[in-house]
């Protein structure tokens, strides 16, 4: 019988793991959320490395009732380089399976139901591609399973694969977090607590490696990749404060739904508001939210009118984005009192005096705030901050803010509706960043060559991920503007001094479909090729010989 390679083996056990933590259910602020890092740790305490050495497998706290934990893994060998490797175990929620929820975490009989499913009733375009990709062989489904467990094991089989080499070179520092899934703050948590951990087992942390799962909807030409970034993510709001009037007087009044109709106008997937950084090009912004701000039946025009958006960035920081949408929120603003003095004017038959508005940051409106009314909205954001729609907290401090300042319309608040995620690039890094894409050019060759297939650099990871926060500290500056800018603190990043930095990179499982109800996993890439290339990564990086650049 022939002996089992080490590549066979982390094949074998990344399958193994993935399978088993999805059946561990850990949905984003659930009790199984914070009983999942116990889980992994007793099933890690098993394992013959760290039955020898207990006290480098361990939890921190990270936040929640009940209390969520991330779980830390050390894997020693020779010197202080470390690499580590990071992902995060929540999930989103399983609803969407509907009828078949009981199924959702328990990979293998969920994907033959819904192979039944979709074979026994007609299927749109896209169901189709569903039912060919389970009938392959190569797509296994289940919540979690591509975002990201998949990932987590094969950082695991990386780091089991390390400890059973002769003499390794450097360390492994393996890390799971909660609540990449709401606001990251089981990274952050981790981020602040990374230099105490750095010092307690005497460490030079060197880079980082993410493992979260993107998504190709061709032959996994864009899953088999190694990112070199991850998109910024800002949430920018307008609060429209209108003037209201009576339905018989329209004109005695501004309505705040036709200022927010014209800004939703000026906004919303308009192409050149989108970012382009890297040769790539981010997605428009798209509004997420526009509703009335009022309870029950009126018949007065709106008021008072809330709009949140969506700007994905490859280069623009905080001070860009808040200076941009404040040129398309007056422009808007000041288009749709035009329309309107054009139509007043058109009705009565003569001129009409020009009506005029106005538009404020949430700092501006805050500083028209003194004593008490300041008081009373410290004690609102306390009371709120518990809340997890953050759009739905920044509204309700906005609304109070601008009654104690008694602003009246037309006017626009802006600001920043909840957590900015940072763009992140290898290039930022300067020359460690330099070194560690050479380095990884190599590998990729190698592998890919060793597995028959092709792996390639992508820039920009373009789903908001934990990789914002890995490795970097936040600009002084940007803190700055967004902490001032967004009306709650719960949803901005206090970071504390002395953070470590480091250069960091994703390389994770492909599939189709994260968080819908067809989430699946490429099986061959995600559990032969995946733990190879994450471990081969590490060591390369953990190579002490000095590299020169051009």
């Amino acid at each position: 019988m022939m002996t089992e390679t080490a590549v066979q083996t982390a094949a074998r056990r990344s399958r193994a793991l993935s399978l088993q933590m999805t059946r561990w259910p850990s949905v984003t602020g659930s009790p199984d959320e914070a009983a999942f890092s116990e889980h992994l740790r007793a099933h890690l305490a098993e394992t013959p490395y760290f039955t020898r050495h207990p006290d480098q497998l361990f939890t921190i706290a990270s936040h929640g009732k009940p209390m969520t934990r991330t779980l830390v893994a050390l894997a020693r060998g020779t010197g202080r380089r470390t690499v580590v490797l990071a992902g995060h175990f929540d999930t989103v929620s399983i609803a969407n399976y509907g009828a078949l929820a009981a199924l959702a975490c328990d990979p293998e009989p969920l994907t033959q139901a819904l192979i039944a499913e979709l074979r026994g009733r007609p299927r749109n375009r896209a169901e189709e591609k569903v039912l060919i990709d389970f009938e392959s062989g190569d797509f296994i489904a289940g919540r979690g399973l591509l975002d990201m467990k998949s990932g987590l094991a094969a950082g695991i089989a990386a780091l089991e694969r390390f400890v059973a080499m002769e003499a390794p070179q450097g360390n492994i520092l393996f890390v799971a977090t909660p609540d990449e899934e709401n606001r990251s703050r089981g990274m952050r948590s981790l981020r602040d607590a990374l230099p105490d951990i750095a010092r307690r087992f005497d460490l030079d942390i060197v880079a980082g490696i993410n493992l979260d799962a993107s998504s190709c909807e061709h032959g996994g030409e864009e899953g088999r990749a190694i990112y070199l970034g991850s998109i910024g993510k800002f949430a920018p709001f307008a609060f429209v404060i209108g003037r209201p009037t009576h339905a018989g007087y329209p004109f005695d009044g501004t309505s705040a739904s036709r200022i927010g109709a014209d800004i939703v106008r000026a906004m919303d997937t308009v192409p050149e508001l989108s970012d382009e950084a890297f040769g790539e090009r981010a997605p428009p912004p798209v509004c997420l939210e526009a509703r009335d701000v009022r309870d029950g039946y009126e018949v007065t025009t709106p008021d008072r009118v809330w709009l949140s958006f969506n700007w994905l960035t490859h280069r623009r920081r905080a001070a860009d984005i808040l200076n941009d949408f404040r040129v398309v929120v007056s422009g808007a603003l000041q288009s749709a009192l035009d329309t309107q003095d054009a139509h007043h004017a058109r009705f009565q038959g003569g001129p009409v005096a020009k009506t005029q508005g106005v538009v404020l940051t949430y700092a501006e409106l805050v500083a028209r705030l003194k004593g008490d009314a300041l008081e009373r909205l410290e004690a609102l954001d306390r009371s709120l901050s518990g809340g997890n729609d953050p759009l739905k907290v920044s509204r309700e401090i906005v609304a109070a803010a601008a009654a104690e300042a008694g602003i009246e319309g037309p006017a626009v608040i802006i600001g920043f509706g909840s957590l900015h995620y940072p763009l992140v690039h290898l290039e930022q890094a300067g020359g460690a960043g330099r070194t560690m894409r050479s380095r990884l050019q190599a590998v990729m060759a190698d592998t890919a060559k060793r597995h028959g297939t092709s792996i390639k650099f992508k820039q920009i990871f373009a789903g908001i991920s934990d990789m914002s926060f890995f490795g970097h500290r936040p600009d002084a500056g940007e803190t700055g503007i967004l902490a001032a800018n967004t009306p709650s603190a719960a949803f901005t990043d206090a970071a504390p001094a002395g953070l470590l930095s480091f250069p960091t990179v994703n390389i994770g499982p492909w599939g189709r479909d994260y968080h819908q109800k067809w989430e699946r996993v490429h099986a061959p890439y995600t559990f032969e090729v995946l733990p190879d290339l994450v471990f081969e990564s590490a060591v390369a990086l953990l190579d002490s010989a000095p590299e020169t650049h051009p």
